[in-house]
């Protein structure tokens, strides 16, 4: 069997990813995969799981103890992202706020249900506040989205704030794209909410992880075409620009 090797001629897409100017070449970089974009998610996610049984099963603490100490590492790694950055960030802000309340509450109480309630707060209070954000200048996962897209470049970061200032098809993609993941964690929250007071702790425990995982995954099958066409409008005005600079 023989191996052929063919060259590819570039598509249209790619074709006007890239343009020449004076010489140099500005190539569009590969487009971005929104499942590894919202890896720490799941990591926030499967960490902590592992977390509890390790500490409730071989190390013997209650079942309440065990889930605050579970629920320590995503609230450690979202505050050290905080400090981290130069630029506040509402939605890692709204995360931590009720994480520390459900703590606290759990802590007080001693109710294991409560420190389940806690997870489906979070995805309520950070659902609400983005089909809020929706309606304001705004919307609350562009903090997420933005240097996700952009990558730090600085004539991709221009190119977002150009867009959100003058175009009304940016603005309304960026506005679906947050309004897809308020209704899927707002939907999570009902959902984990009434498990946590009906179902078994020890069921509620695994089970809620996966609701949210699903949740997390719905939401980025939905959002990405919003999230894609972002990215195109991003790239498309940080080229341009680039060429009336180099014009001028």
């Amino acid at each position: 069997m023989h191996t052929v090797t063919a060259t590819r001629r570039p598509t249209a897409t790619e074709a006007t990813a890239e343009q020449t100017t004076g010489g140099a070449t500005a190539r569009r970089p590969a487009a971005t995969d929104p499942r590894s974009a919202f890896a720490p998610l799941l990591v926030d996610v499967a960490v902590p799981l592992g977390t509890y049984y390790v500490a409730h099963s071989a190390l013997g603490l209650s079942t309440a103890a065990a889930l605050i100490v579970s629920s320590l590492i995503p609230a450690a790694r979202t505050l050290a992202g905080l400090f981290g950055k130069h630029e506040r960030n509402a939605l890692a802000t709204l995360m931590l706020v009720v994480n520390l309340v459900g703590i606290a509450l759990t802590f007080a109480t001693g109710d294991a249900r409560l420190m389940l309630a806690k997870d489906s707060a979070i995805s309520s209070v950070i659902g609400i506040g983005m089909l809020a954000s929706v309606f304001g200048r705004k919307p609350l996962m562009s903090a997420a989205l933005k240097p996700m897209l952009t990558k730090g470049d600085p004539a991709k970061d221009a190119a977002w704030d150009q867009l959100t200032a003058g175009s009304a098809r940016f603005r309304r993609n960026e506005r679906a794209f947050t309004l897809i993941w308020g209704t899927c964690l707002l939907t999570d929250c009902v959902v984990r909410f009434i498990g946590a007071f009906t179902l078994p702790v020890a069921t509620m425990t695994w089970l809620g992880t996966v609701i949210l995982v699903g949740a997390i995954l719905l939401a980025i099958a939905l959002s990405g075409h919003a999230s894609k066409t972002i990215e195109k409008l991003v790239d498309e005005a940080a080229i341009a620009a680039s060429a009336s600079a180099s014009a001028a």
